[in-house]
């Protein structure tokens, strides 16, 4: 394709959450609100693994990295979500629409193999108890989340290449908060059908292939988890149950967008809310509400930065300011 195709569009027209100005207000304050707990929630997750040395296992290194990734997520649109509510026109270049393409895929690719890994962990240490430490080593943990960032990295630019050449000379409205491959494809001058039958598959191998591997894993563990009655097996039951929800979460709004047999292939905006913004935000309230190691570390480090009346004059300054 020249240049000149593409180049007749310049930048798209994010229709957002909602046309209605009555609610541009409202959302502005809620999902700000929300934002803001995705990175504050997250980033304590990530400081409480740091700085705990009982945390410094294969287990929480990985949950480190989901939080890290959870962030990321939530990064790559909502901040200019939440200021195109400000706006009247809200408008994307047609680089930043790219970008925006490139990290959601980047992003959702490395937590699906991220995810996979974790249950890696979790049949390592149930089934394989005596070789955990030696299996799970430091450097095969790091090779795991190379290898989801790697793998992330292969599915976008496969995604975005399907997108960057196309040629965009019409209309330019995005039906979504931010430029999602199949919403955007649908607005080039030519016919898409083929492209997108590409899109939807890889997206579909992915997520389907992923989420078979997970099915698996967590087969196999609950099946060795049920013929152990030990006390023991408690603590791994409830970890486990964490695990499954945050798997759930994650890939039903992935596998319901991208394999399921739509006729047009249109992405439900209240589906990518939930995986952008509210998946990101459950997944630290799943694991510390469940786990008493993590809670524990967290009441330690609040002990240790925090002390008695700190909080209380911090929110008054806040306020006063």
């Amino acid at each position: 394709m020249n240049k000149t195709n593409h180049s007749r569009v310049s930048e798209f027209i994010l229709l957002g959450l909602s046309e209605s100005p009555e609610l541009q207000p409202l959302f502005f304050v809620v999902f700000s609100m929300l934002y803001l707990a995705i990175v504050m929630g997250n980033f304590l997750i990530i400081l409480t693994v740091t700085s705990d040395p009982r945390l410094h296992s294969p287990m929480y290194f990985l949950l480190a990295n989901l939080s890290f990734i959870d962030v990321c997520v939530a990064s790559f649109a909502t901040p200019k979500m939440i200021a195109d509510f400000l706006v009247e026109q809200k408008t994307i270049s047609f680089e930043a629409c790219l970008a925006q393409i490139f990290f959601v895929h980047l992003f959702t690719g490395s937590e699906m193999v991220l995810l996979v890994s974790m249950a890696y962990d979790r049949y390592v240490a149930i089934c394989k108890p005596l070789h955990y430490m030696t299996i799970m080593s430091r450097r095969v943990c790091i090779i795991l989340v190379i290898i989801s960032w790697c793998v992330g990295f292969i599915h976008t630019t496969s995604q975005l290449a399907f997108t960057v050449n196309l040629p965009f000379c019409g209309p330019n409205k995005v039906d979504s908060f931010f430029c999602d491959l199949p919403l955007v494809t649908k607005l080039a001058c030519i016919d898409t059908y083929v492209v997108s039958l590409l899109i939807v598959a890889d997206s579909g191998f992915l997520s389907m292939s992923s989420f078979l591997l997970l099915v698996i894993s967590y087969t196999v563990i609950l099946i060795t988890v049920r013929n152990r009655s030990s006390a023991s097996m408690a603590k791994a039951r409830s970890t486990l149950t964490a695990h499954i929800t945050v798997v759930t979460l994650f890939f039903g709004p992935c596998i319901f967008i991208y394999v399921w047999p739509f006729s047009s292939y249109s992405v439900d905006k209240v589906l990518a809310v939930f995986y952008t913004i509210f998946t990101p935000i459950l997944n630290p309230v799943i694991y510390t509400l469940r786990n008493k190691e993590v809670k524990a570390a967290m009441s330690k480090l609040k002990s240790r930065y925090l002390k008695p009346g700190q909080v209380s004059a911090i929110i008054r300054n806040v306020l006063f300011l």
